[in-house]
């Protein structure tokens, strides 16, 4: 094209520049009519268009498999490791190379095997007491909960905002909500002031077990379908007797959750999904038969069916079994615990998970976040274990727009503090959010029908791991 404007600019009213109108008169020399120029234009309006729409489209198909690690692993022992501190720092253990930029704990080969589809964060801080109960508040809401506002768990804002895909519920917590641990607070699994409408579906069993299946999904033996649906159309003569009652927001909430009750019920993509006699004995044991491999098994087959949110709690309370929480003393768990039972089954329901989600082309769409409440202590104490440790701890992430194989954030020499780069924990769930495809500046309807931010304002999600 002949360019004859110089370097000068001048806008007309229209939108158009003076450089725009000569390349026009210089496209219809050349045999271009304006027409044509329209169409052009119309057409990359249209591309740009469908390129949105796209982009929408696969934000809307995304996903996420939240692993909580309720206990707290230890970062020096297994994700920051600090090979040339003094050996009360240090721990027993030795790193490993894999696939990313990173070492890992020897505890995990599975990871190493895996270093380039997740990357570490390594300053994840909070300033709350060093108890379990505020660091699940802040790492699955992005908020304390003070002053009687319950903010929603991550999963139940996505929810509220996006909806369900299919009969199947929107968000999923496996294989049980958190349990108590010790501080007697609300741990942040539920709707909070959105209400229990927005609640997520608890499973409330045990995968693992040969006698598995769902409580509450579907109907006890002696009743039928036939009966259920006698039963169904039974409700609906007796409703239409009741119209004041049905008038009130308690019934309406009643009949939207026996709409979605029986619903999942009745639905064939409902029963299939939580079927784990579906997977062959090879892909269950590639999982490994403990209660978390199935979970992430599960977890995997959810989200592929439309689930949008599935929670996994690697433990459900720290007492009275071994988890992440080594004090070392009883009833707690000791370091050897930590590596002759906790690491083995975890390394290989992640790793399989992992693996299972790229080789079906899921892992994309599908963002996993690997958090926990706090850290560990950079010294061992007396007992041989590590105790609570708010000041820095490591998170990672995998899938959903992530860049895998790096490191986001340094620690001191010790693990103890972040030295480069602290990541909040509001900036965690940003981030959940962010690769989710929603706008970090909605809304939603607060206590009292004030409008609640789904952030903080000015809280941003960790870029580093998408760019």
């Amino acid at each position: 094209m002949l360019d004859i404007t110089g370097r000068g600019s001048v806008t007309t009213c229209d939108g158009v520049t003076r450089r725009d109108f000569l390349q026009i008169g210089t496209l219809g020399a050349l045999g271009f009519s304006l027409a044509g120029l329209q169409a052009l234009r119309a057409r990359a309006l249209a591309e740009g268009a469908a390129a949105e729409s796209a982009k929408a489209a696969a934000d809307n198909a995304r996903s996420c498999i939240l692993i909580f690690n309720l206990g707290a692993p230890s970062q020096l022992d297994l994700f920051d490791m600090k090979p040339d501190a003094p050996r009360e720092i240090r721990g027993p253990f030795k790193p490993i190379s894999g696939k990313g930029e990173f070492q890992v704990s020897e505890l995990l080969p599975g990871h190493a095997k895996l270093g380039d589809k997740f990357s570490l964060v390594r300053t994840v801080y909070h300033t709350a007491a060093a108890v379990h109960d505020t660091g699940h508040q802040l790492l699955q809401t992005g908020r304390l909960f003070a002053g009687g506002i319950n903010s929603p768990h991550a999963g139940c804002a996505l929810e509220f905002l996006k909806g369900r895909r299919s009969d199947l519920p929107a968000n999923v917590v496996l294989p049980e909500p958190m349990g108590a641990t010790g501080g007697g607070m609300p741990h942040g699994q539920d709707a909070g002031f959105l209400g229990k409408a927005y609640d997520p579906f608890n499973l409330n069993a045990d995968p693992s077990q040969a006698d598995f299946k769902v409580p509450d999904l579907l109907p006890p033996r002696e009743i039928g379908e036939a009966r259920l649906q006698r039963r169904k159309e039974l409700r609906e003569v007796i409703e239409g007797s009741l119209k004041a009652f049905e008038a009130s927001e308690s019934a309406k909430l009643m009949d939207a959750n026996f709409a979605a009750a029986y619903r999942m019920m009745t639905s064939e993509n409902a029963r299939t999904a939580f079927d784990l006699t579906k997977e062959s004995t090879k892909v269950r044991e590639r999982y490994g038969m403990t209660r978390f491999g199935q979970s992430c098994l599960l977890a995997r087959r959810l989200v592929e069916r439309g689930v949008r949110f599935v929670t996994i709690n690697t433990f459900i309370t720290v007492f009275d079994e071994i988890t992440w929480d080594i004090h070392g003393s009883k009833p707690f768990t000791s370091i050897a615990g930590m590596k002759d039972i906790v690491c083995p089954m975890y390394d290989q329901g992640y790793s399989a998970l992992i693996e299972d989600l790229h080789q079906r082309g899921m892992l994309d769409a599908t963002l996993v976040a690997n958090l926990s409440e706090f850290g560990r202590t950079p010294k061992i104490n007396p007992t041989g274990g590590r105790d609570h440790w708010p000041a820095c701890w490591t998170c990672y992430f995998a899938g959903g727009g992530v860049k895998g194989g790096r490191v986001v954030g340094k620690s001191d020499e010790i693990g103890g503090y972040p030295a480069e780069r602290p990541v909040k924990p509001s900036e965690v769930v940003a981030t959940i959010f962010h690769s989710l495809g929603l706008d970090l500046e909605m809304h939603l309807p607060g206590p009292q029908g004030r409008p609640f931010p789904l952030v903080d304002f000015g809280t941003q999600p960790i870029r580093e791991l998408f760019t």
